[in-house]
């Protein structure tokens, strides 16, 4: 599983110009889920994103998890993350899940964000979605297990 996490003031996930998912002070997470992850990694990840410490304490320094500033958390599939641009000019996706198996884990990974996040929005698993989020520092990281 490859997770892009990005700090944010705000973000939202729009689906056919709705708006599907909005959140406030928080984490965007980009999450591509690999042809041999499992539930546990995703377990694992829910529960390091939500720990991470990416957020400034009293003096300025990143000392503070999501769950220690209450923020929240957007969740947006992205099988791309696992592109292979190793050769050619088109992207391979041979790593990435089959949807079935990526549909499952990628709720997995919302269900177990949701045990560690009061407020846990997503996008729609699969289809074509608009992203809009203010970087917040900017502060980006790339997890993966």
């Amino acid at each position: 599983m490859r997770i892009v996490l990005q700090r944010v003031s705000r973000a939202n996930v729009r689906v056919s110009g709705s708006i599907a998912g909005s959140i406030n002070r928080g984490i965007l997470l980009l999450v591509g889920v690999h042809r041999d992850d499992t539930a546990d990694r995703a377990g694992f990840l829910a529960a390091k994103c939500a720990d991470v410490r990416i957020f400034p304490d009293a003096e300025g320094k990143m000392n503070l998890s999501l769950k220690e500033v209450q923020g929240e958390a957007l969740v947006v599939s992205q099988f791309t993350l696992f592109g292979d641009c190793s050769k050619g000019r088109r992207p391979s996706f041979i790593d990435a899940a089959p949807p079935e198996k990526g549909k499952a884990l990628y709720e997995q990974f919302v269900a177990e964000m949701k045990k560690h996040i009061p407020k846990v929005e997503t996008g729609i698993f699969g289809a074509m979605m608009e992203v809009e989020l203010v970087n917040d520092g900017p502060v980006t990281l790339i997890l993966e297990r």
